[in-house]
């Protein structure tokens, strides 16, 4: 036995540390030689049929190997350092280089709110717009928040998709607003409430996505960037750029990284420059978000911890729900290879054990069955219990399909002044 986890750590790059700290990393598990589909019944159902049980039985059989739920592991700050360092490699997270000088566009007072229109330039692609919302004659250092906006299968957009600026709203983003926050722009709503909250485009959103200037003609589909805010263009550019995502996944793989750790390095630039700030309190900022905004909080609260309060909204389930049930329903943007293996979905966002994190789920959810999501909130609560933080997680289900309303935002907004201001 000492032998193979000997072996497991070096191969696993941890060499020393594993056996220094005393923590015995779990085998992998030998699933033999059943036939998983000899076992299926009328009952077992999967979008990829007769594979789905198969495919869901290779990790079935134990724990994620770098699951805190197992018993090998006790001290939960020698478990962070070994499963952080595990995560980020199979995230395969891009060195950006040095932060980058932040360019000031704007500046006006609407609704109560000091907003600035800054940029910022990537070591790639074009410029990442963004806001920076405040109460309007603020002093001092405020908490902050950085806020994620959705994926809603509209890339042409970003920020302005959370965001009003007093400065004309597309109508396409008054009806996004509409359908999925109940009309409200919610990072202008939690910056009246006394924080200093920043929007970024991320990447292959809105300033970030790709131009058709910029790919061969032949990948065009006859399309081009002219009259870009032409409603019927925007829908012409949206169908195209859900159709890429598959190109843009396997170039990232190709290129050893992957779309998840593209979006924690930008996120992490854009953190930076929030905590830059002056008029931030460098130990009071939360982020959170809705649907792709939940997953970008999934990794940017799990793997960076000056994220002290976390809201997760409309992204929590199980890599089993993915599986069986509903990766049709999720973007290229989701999945990371081989860390399955290591650490169930759920278990990213538990990473940040014990600093406070709130999921808010949707009971009608399109995007999960109602089970797997149960699951997940029964694996971070399993996490933060043995941790001994259990009150620093909480889970909320709320009646509807998927959308961060009102009611959620209330509690979520909540939840950030029970961290952030005491």
């Amino acid at each position: 036995m000492e032998n193979n986890r000997r072996s497991f750590i070096k191969q696993a790059g941890l060499a020393g540390f594993g056996l220094a700290s005393g923590i015995p990393v779990p085998e992998a598990l030998s699933l033999g030689s059943s036939n998983k589909y000899t076992e299926m019944t009328t009952n077992d159902k999967s979008i990829i049929g007769p594979y789905g049980p198969w495919v869901d039985g290779l990790m079935k059989g134990s724990l994620p190997k770098f699951s805190f739920r197992n018993a090998a592991f006790r001290d939960v700050d020698q478990w962070r350092e070994l499963a952080l360092e595990k995560a980020r490699e199979r995230l395969g997270i891009p060195d950006l280089g040095p932060l980058p000088e932040v360019k000031i566009h704007d500046s006006h007072v609407y609704d109560g709110l000091e907003i600035e229109s800054v940029s910022w330039q990537l070591p790639y692609g074009r410029p990442t717009r963004a806001l920076v919302l405040k109460p309007e004659g603020a002093s001092g250092k405020l908490p902050a928040i950085l806020a994620f906006h959705d994926h809603g299968g509209n890339k042409y957009f970003g920020l302005r998709k959370i965001t009003k600026t007093g400065k004309g709203q597309h109508e396409l983003m008054s009806e996004h607003q509409d359908h999925y926050y109940e009309g409200t722009a919610w990072a202008n709503e939690i910056a009246k409430r006394g924080y200093v909250v920043m929007v970024s485009d991320a990447f292959t959103f809105a300033s970030r996505r790709v131009w058709m200037e910029d790919v061969p003609e032949s990948q065009r589909s006859g399309l081009n960037d002219k009259d870009p805010e032409n409603p019927e263009h925007i829908s012409a550019y949206n169908d195209w750029a859900g159709r890429h995502e598959h190109v843009m996944a396997k170039s990232l793989f190709c290129g050893g990284t992957t779309w998840p750790g593209v979006f924690f390095a930008e996120d992490k630039v854009a953190l930076d420059l929030l905590l830059s700030r002056p008029d931030v309190d460098e130990e009071r900022v939360g982020c959170g978000g809705l649907s792709g905004g939940g997953l970008r909080t999934v990794m940017m609260a799990g793997l960076d911890h000056r994220i002290k309060c976390a809201v997760c909204v409309g992204f929590m389930s199980t890599w089993t729900d993915f599986i069986l049930n509903k990766s049709y329903t999720h973007t290229w943007m989701t999945y990371i290879p081989r860390l399955p293996e290591e650490l169930d979905f759920p278990e990213i966002l538990g990473l940040r054990v014990p600093l406070p994190t709130l999921v808010l789920n949707d009971e009608d959810d399109q995007l999960y069955t109602l089970p797997e999501m149960k699951k997940a909130d029964n694996i971070l609560a399993s996490v933060f219990e043995k941790a001994g933080y259990s009150n620093h997680y909480k889970a909320s289900y709320y009646p509807g399909p998927h959308k961060f309303d009102v009611p959620m935002q209330q509690e979520a907004f909540s939840w950030w002044d029970k961290w952030l201001k005491a």
